[in-house]
């Protein structure tokens, strides 16, 4: 690791460093090193990782990708990521963080979305939750050494133990709690919905961001009897059993699952 500036910027050269975190080693020692924070104008350069890399090794259990802290969804990174061959175990380690510099970023219901959207799109490995001034252990709003770029507002991790998102994200797991899911796979074809997760036979999940009419495409493998939940709070809000080739209806216009298990 080498770092020099360039016309008032740090440059931080990790050529040959490809691991995913070495990025933020790197910064906390040369901020120990400098003896001070590290400038706003910090630039990371180094090689591109690509997340098929050593797909078909033998030692390779999982591979994962980042979508950055910008507050973007970027569920194409994990859908590209299941598509490849031999499968591996994938998931998006590292979404936007709550509150990363601001209390809008990433926000509530956001990370709940991020979660379920990964989920559906391939992320079967599980869904991962990152708060601001948590994963840096800020002891304290004054706390010197830390990068003011992935700072939330004043606080400390005490105080990013209740941001709102990671009640969503760990919803997906009670939710989840006791079904079939082993094999599961993105399913676009069953229904007409951009988000679903299939197990023929056993088990469908569609995810519907705003709610909506569900309207079945293909019957096949698709089980009879339907739960649908509140994604934001777990809670049960109707059952019934669905009648082949007619839509599922909607009055709310909210986030919901529609989890098909007989």
């Amino acid at each position: 690791m080498t770092d020099f500036a360039e016309g008032g910027t740090v440059v931080v050269d990790l050529t040959g460093r490809t691991g995913p975190s070495y990025a933020r080693i790197a910064l906390g020692l040369l901020s120990r090193r400098r003896g001070t924070s590290l400038p706003d104008r910090t630039v990371i350069r180094r090689e591109a990782v690509i997340d098929r890399e050593h797909q078909d090794a033998d030692w390779l259990d999982f591979q994962w990708c980042q979508t950055g802290h910008l507050g973007d969804h970027v569920q194409e990174r994990v859908a590209d990521m299941w598509r490849n061959l031999p499968p591996k175990a994938i998931a998006n380690a590292e979404p936007t963080y709550e509150h990363t510099r601001t209390e809008e970023m990433g926000h509530g219901w956001w990370q709940g979305h991020e979660a379920w959207s990964n989920l559906c799109a391939g992320a079967t490995m599980g869904v991962v939750y990152g708060a601001a001034n948590l994963w840096q252990w800020r002891h304290h709003a004054d706390e010197p050494g830390h990068h003011p770029y992935f700072l939330g507002p004043p606080g400390s991790w005490r105080d990013a133990l209740d941001f709102p998102g990671s009640t969503y994200v760990g919803l997906v797991g009670r939710i989840l709690d006791g079904l079939p899911t082993t094999d599961m796979e993105p399913d676009w074809t069953t229904f007409l919905s951009p988000r679903g997760l299939r197990v023929p036979g056993r088990l469908q999940i569609i995810y519907q961001a705003n709610g909506g009419i569900l309207s079945p495409m293909r019957e096949d493998g698709l089980p009879l009897r339907y739960r649908i939940i509140d994604p934001t709070t777990g809670e049960l809000v109707e059952e019934g059993q669905h009648v082949p080739g007619q839509p599922i209806w909607d009055s709310r216009s909210l986030p919901r699952l529609v989890v098909f298990q007989d």
